[in-house]
């Protein structure tokens, strides 16, 4: 028999043969000590990982790299006297970031006008910080009067950008409503303001003994407003469902500055339309979130991680069929990633990989429960099956949380890995399981045959690699640059959207549509329901001063 996995033990074992583990720490003493590297999932308290911008070179203005956007006459320049308004309204220096009055503000706007990845970049010469919903109430109120467009803004962590202005939008960044308002011990019902970051919020919830329904590798900078605003998934979502299901009541400020209060905390209301779903997924083109009721389930009190290697994609299927079987209801993350995501993040880390071999895909299995016995039995039973059937050709288990952190940092370590080598185009889409992979394996073949991939500086393109939530038929495929290329963009797009609607797929899984992805909408959506959505954003925002530019 094999050895039973408990947290409480202080090595990390190594399936080696059919149904027998040995112990292999000993060999491996830098796997301790390299925990902090990167990007790090933690069950307990620790500081919140901001999200760390890419090395590329600060970049094109948005309105260059789409020429053919053209700002919107309808919209209004922003005025000393508009300044003066806010300023009066929000009362505070810090709440306003000036750059109409002031020339020397310019560097203080920039973060807010690029996105992360320095893909986006607009022209915002005002950015609004408000700390209630009264001042959201009004600053919208007064922008629709004026004809005023604006960006709302959480965390900034998007890939699509739907976070950032492409012209003079004004930005509306909702960092300064960060409190946490109410929490029910017994039922576990979480009020909170849309500014919170969701690693703070899942930390109070830890002292708690609860968890946040969701987790992002951007957990450190994102808002639980922008979660909801692009209907976050994360890694979680196998295990807890997505924000549609786990939020009671929202509320939101419309366009013309009324406040929708639909702060239910019942998981059970029936009384009439649910209208708080429009605003999840919406992008901030309907309203601006405020404050949300989530639901959040109990922390679970024991925790497994594994990571494995195996020789082919049909056998991380099998072995994700395997694990629902055998793990079933404590079963909380399946992962993949590719044998070049994880040549990258060692290629950044410097890190040594907790596999001897290399293989052409992993997967990081994750079950969280109450009973650390009976999770161990299952765990167990399933490890022994996979290597009995040769599924699965080698792999660990963390037997602490330190090494818990240490094989999370191989999955959630990517984006940032990729970051740090260049730019990256990133499709965060959804495609039936059988067929999930191909897509990497499609676009590779295609950047290669049109000469674009390549290991020295004359190549734009890096790598194209592929990883993501399994569980729920999830793929990030990112092609990993030099720099920003247009003959990259051409070889890509629409050749990935057309891909994916062969397949009956999403082109967008959980980033939303943003400015990107706009365009391609009718890829993943009937012209009915197209025009079912510009009805509902004519209804509620009629100037369309809301997030001008993107979604539909």
């Amino acid at each position: 028999m094999a050895c039973r996995h408990r947290s409480s033990t202080t090595t990390l074992a190594r399936l080696a043969k059919p149904a027998r583990l040995t112990p292999r720490l000993s060999t491996q003493p830098q796997l301790q000590s390299q925990v902090a590297a990167s990007a790090v999932r933690c069950f307990s308290s620790s500081r919140p990982r901001q999200l760390k911008e890419t090395r590329c070179q600060q970049g094109k203005f948005t309105s260059e790299t789409y020429a053919e956007l053209k700002r919107d006459p309808r919209y209004g320049q922003v005025t000393k006297e508009h300044v003066d308004y806010f300023k009066g309204l929000l009362g505070t220096e810090s709440a306003v970031i000036d750059g109409v009055t002031s020339e020397n503000a310019t560097d203080d706007i920039e973060p807010f006008n690029s996105d992360w990845m320095r893909k986006y970049r607009g022209h915002c010469r005002l950015v609004l910080k408000p700390s209630s919903t009264e001042e959201v109430s009004k600053i919208l109120k007064y922008c629709n009067d004026k004809k005023l467009a604006v960006v709302p803004q959480g965390g900034n962590t998007g890939l699509v950008g739907g976070s950032v202005p492409v012209f003079d939008e004004i930005v509306l960044n909702m960092g300064r409503m960060n409190n946490i308002i109410d929490f029910d011990e017994v039922s576990g019902i979480l009020t909170v303001e849309a500014g919170a970051i969701l690693e703070v919020v899942d930390q109070f919830l830890a002292s708690k003994g609860y968890i946040f329904p969701l987790d992002l590798g951007a957990k450190g900078s994102c808002h639980i407003g922008g979660n909801l605003s692009t209907n976050a998934g994360g890694l979680r979502l196998l295990r807890y469902g997505s924000l549609h299901g786990t939020t009671l009541g929202i509320e939101a400020v419309l366009p013309d500055g009324t406040v929708v209060d639909d702060l239910c905390k019942l998981r059970k209301n029936n009384t009439g339309y649910d209208i708080k779903q429009l605003f999840i997924g919406s992008e901030g083109t309907i309203g601006v979130i405020t404050k949300a009721v989530i639901q959040c389930p109990q922390r679970p009190k024991a925790q497994n991680v594994a990571l494995f290697g195996l020789e082919s994609y049909e056998a991380a299927q099998q072995a994700f069929r395997e694990a629902k079987g055998h793990l079933s209801e404590i079963l909380s993350a399946f992962e993949l990633m590719d044998a070049g995501s994880q040549a990258l993040v060692r290629q950044v880390t410097k890190k040594n990989s907790p596999l001897e071999g290399e293989y052409p895909f992993y997967c990081l299995i994750e079950t969280s429960g109450s009973n650390s016995d009976h999770d161990g039995e299952k765990l167990q039973t399933f490890l022994e099956d996979v290597m009995e059937k040769g599924i699965v050709a080698d792999g660990t288990l963390a037997q602490d949380e330190t090494q818990v952190k240490a094989l999370w940092s191989w999955r959630e370590g990517i984006t940032e890995a990729l970051g740090h080598l260049g730019g990256v185009y990133k499709y965060d889409v959804s495609i039936p399981l059988p067929e999930m992979y191909q897509l990497v394996e499609d676009t590779k073949a295609r950047v290669e045959e049109a000469g674009l991939l390549g290991d020295t500086d004359e190549y734009p393109v890096r790598a194209v690699v592929g990883y993501g939530h399994m569980g729920d038929s999830n793929l990030h495929l990112n092609v990993s640059t030099r720099r920003f290329d247009e003959r990259v963009e051409k070889v890509l797009e629409p050749f990935v959207y057309e891909w994916i609607s062969k397949r009956q797929g999403s082109i967008s899984a959980e980033h939303g549509l943003g400015l990107a992805k706009k365009k391609y909408i009718g890829y993943s959506r009937t012209p009915t329901m197209v025009g079912l959505m510009k009805q509902l954003k004519d209804l509620y925002d009629p100037n369309a001063i809301l997030n001008p530019y993107k979604y539909i």
